[in-house]
């Protein structure tokens, strides 16, 4: 392995606030920094900046952590265009359209599914994103949801059991049989494959008490829960998060005092997902809520093929700036330390020494552009574990 410097940085976003201006952002101007194999070994000025193997010289521009995205559903086929046209022409989006996805998960090989994933995952990282996070969720059969963690964990250690998506279409009739599958044999299958369990908690979904036996037997078997919650109505969602110390609470639009409060006071993250309101026309999240009330905030992109089929977390940011009353540092912390967070890593989504050498070099002079200019493809670098990918 060699080290490199990357230097010349007009504005470098570290995530740790002892350095540069002590803010959370932690920035410092007329940056550098060096890396040593995979890992950041030393931030700081470049007047400052240590001798190694390589140089390289950003030309001025920002660079920020690669981006955490730490909610999407990338193990799916076919598409739902034909939805998205009739609900902007005004039907309103229910949970059930998740069944169409299944139906064409179902019908897809192997190879059509992982061709899939890597066609968005290639997509993602081309905007800036170094760590994601997936489900399974559109199988909802034994071997179906089985397959597709496996083939999500060939591409990320983020790996997500969603088995308790919605009801399984073959189970109408009997959600308490579906359930017992989801937590018997189903999760028997899955859980060597994942680390994490999520379930939909919603009406047209899971209540609380079957989303509490679900995430429960996913504990008993070594995964850490996550919740969909409060994304489509009040509901008990967020107290459950916070009551099974879940990494996370994700869309949190729906929320009573109690639960902002339980956020504020737990190591559970509230993720916002902009992108699902964006694409239903719902009501956005008032992330300037969670943040005054001190809960920890992240941001992702839900990309999905029905509700927010965006891998872009630049897009997420100018949407929780212009529409969730973020501010931009807010936004940017939130999609790179605040999904690191929601994933309860420490290595990524920050710019200091013995952190994972994830970056962006921004086609901008500072972070802020991520919002300042919506929809342009400011992203010119990106490096991961220490390598130019971009």
């Amino acid at each position: 392995m060699s080290s490199t410097v990357i230097t010349n940085i007009a504005s470098l976003v570290t995530n740790d606030p002892s350095l540069g201006d002590n803010s959370p952002l932690g920035l410092i101007q007329d940056a550098a920094v060096a890396i040593d194999g995979d890992r950041v070994v030393w931030t700081g000025e470049t007047s400052k900046a240590p001798a190694t193997d390589n140089r390289v010289d950003a030309g001025g521009r920002a660079v920020v952590p690669g981006f955490v995205d730490s909610h999407s559903h990338l193990v799916f086929a076919g598409d739902r265009t034909q939805e998205f046209n009739a609900r902007m022409s005004g039907r309103a989006y229910s949970a059930g359209g998740i069944r169409t996805t299944v139906a064409a998960t179902r019908a897809a090989t192997d190879a059509e599914l992982e061709a899939n994933l890597v066609r968005y995952l290639d997509e993602a990282l081309r905007q800036g994103t170094t760590t994601f996070e997936t489900k399974s969720g559109y199988g909802l059969t034994v071997q179906d949801e089985a397959r597709a963690l496996r083939i999500a964990s060939a591409h990320t250690d983020e790996v997500t059991y969603l088995g308790a998506h919605i009801v399984s279409p073959d189970y109408a009739d009997d959600p308490a049989g579906y359930v017992d599958l989801v937590t018997g044999e189903m999760l028997r299958a899955c859980a060597p494959h994942a680390r994490w369990i999520d379930v939909f908690c919603e009406k047209g979904a899971f209540d609380g008490d079957q989303a509490r036996a679900i995430l429960t037997a996913g504990k008993r078997h070594g995964l850490h829960p996550r919740v969909h919650a409060n994304q489509l109505s009040y509901g008990p969602g967020v107290q459950l998060a916070v009551e099974l110390d879940a990494a996370s609470a994700d869309h949190c639009t729906h929320l009573t005092d109690a639960d902002v409060d339980a956020l504020a006071n737990s190591d559970t993250v509230a993720t916002l997902l902009p992108g699902a309101e964006f694409s239903t026309r719902a009501r956005w999240p008032d992330a300037r809520r969670l943040l005054d009330a001190g809960a920890t905030v992240a941001l992702s992109t839900d990309c999905n093929p029905g509700s927010s089929f965006t891998s872009s977390v630049p897009f997420c940011v100018a949407l929780a700036v212009r529409d969730m009353g973020m501010t931009p540092d807010e936004a940017v912390w939130s999609a790179t330390a605040g999904g690191a967070r929601a994933l309860r890593r420490t290595d990524i989504g920050r710019l200091s020494p013995g952190a994972y050498a994830d970056l962006a070099v921004l086609d901008a002079p500072s972070h802020v552009h991520l919002a300042y200019r919506p929809g342009v493809p400011l992203v010119a670098e990106v490096w991961r574990r220490g390598v130019r990918q971009v």
